[in-house]
């Protein structure tokens, strides 16, 4: 009879698997479990600008959040920049990796201008852009008003919202490309021909055919997405805007640095990053509770 390829692995020792996951338990302990916890005790205390004493007040930091018309207006602004980010970047991101899969010449050339940005820092890559569209000497500025549009994302704020999304999407093109790309591949052509001999056109072959077989590609690229435009985004907003004009760009992941590390006032820093932490566990959870759902695994 042949050999069950399912078979468990067997261990010699009772202690190898602990010792097989023991670094990974330590690194998150040392780095999400420990700081979680630090956060959650700073969130229920005040203390004062040195940490040096610190006194228990339970939910009062909570409570002022919800009094605070900067933090209301900060959530409004996240939310509005995170639709943004993840949406359009992946959009677009599917678009030149069909886009990608379709060249047959320079293929190699065309790949690997895209996928260089994923090189570039986050700081790097919103100073570039904010140099761009400088309202003095930038490129994109100065042809900007050859057709009468006045740029200065200084002072105005819906421009400096453009500004921040424009760099954090380009900055995720190349991640979600590079993902996008090898679902595209993954898909037999063999099923494609014949949808193409059965009559359907691109635009058909492409919502009905192909935009199935990658939704566990879409599903996982949309939870990473998220993710980043709620906390990796951070380096872009600080080089690029600095949370202004107006608080236009202050997000809830920028608020928490400014009030716990220019504002010193730690105790509302850690409450919103206990917010900030809860809401993108909840958005996770109804993603994998509704979304998922509509995902076809193979």
């Amino acid at each position: 009879m042949a050999q069950n390829s399912r078979e468990r692995p067997r261990f010699g020792t009772s202690w190898l698997p602990y010792a097989l996951v023991a670094p990974q338990l330590f690194i998150t302990a040392v780095f999400f479990l420990w700081p979680a916890g630090e956060a959650l005790w700073q969130s229920t205390s005040t203390q004062d600008a040195f940490g040096l004493s610190s006194q228990f007040v339970g939910l009062e930091n909570f409570a002022s959040l919800t009094r605070d018309a900067l933090y209301h207006a900060s959530f409004q602004t996240t939310l509005l920049f995170s639709g943004l980010v993840t949406a359009s970047g992946l959009v677009i991101s599917l678009l030149l990796a069909a886009m990608a899969d379709r060249v047959t010449r320079g293929k190699r050339l065309y790949q690997t201008l895209l996928i260089w940005p994923y090189a570039v820092a986050p700081a790097i890559a919103a100073v570039l852009w904010a140099f761009l569209f400088n309202p003095s000497i930038g490129l994109l500025t100065y042809g900007l008003a050859k057709f009468g549009v006045q740029w200065n994302h200084a002072l105005n704020g819906g421009q400096a919202m453009f500004l921040v999304v424009l760099a954090s999407v380009w900055k995720q093109i190349s991640y979600n490309f590079l993902f996008f790309y090898a679902g595209l591949q993954a898909i037999p052509r063999s099923l494609v021909e014949a949808a193409a001999i059965d009559g359907a056109g691109p635009v058909r072959r492409f919502f009905g055919l192909v935009l199935p077989l990658i939704s566990p590609t879409t599903f996982f690229l949309l939870v990473v997405n998220l993710v980043y435009s709620f906390f990796d985004t951070f380096p872009v907003i600080d080089a690029a805007t600095g949370g202004g004009p107006g608080q236009s760009t202050n997000t809830l992941i920028y608020k928490i640095y400014s009030e716990g590390f220019k504002g010193l006032d730690l105790g509302s820093s850690a409450a919103q990053s206990v917010v900030l932490m809860t809401i993108v566990i909840v958005l996770t959870v109804i993603q994998f509770r509704f979304i998922e759902r509509r995902v076809q695994y193979a």
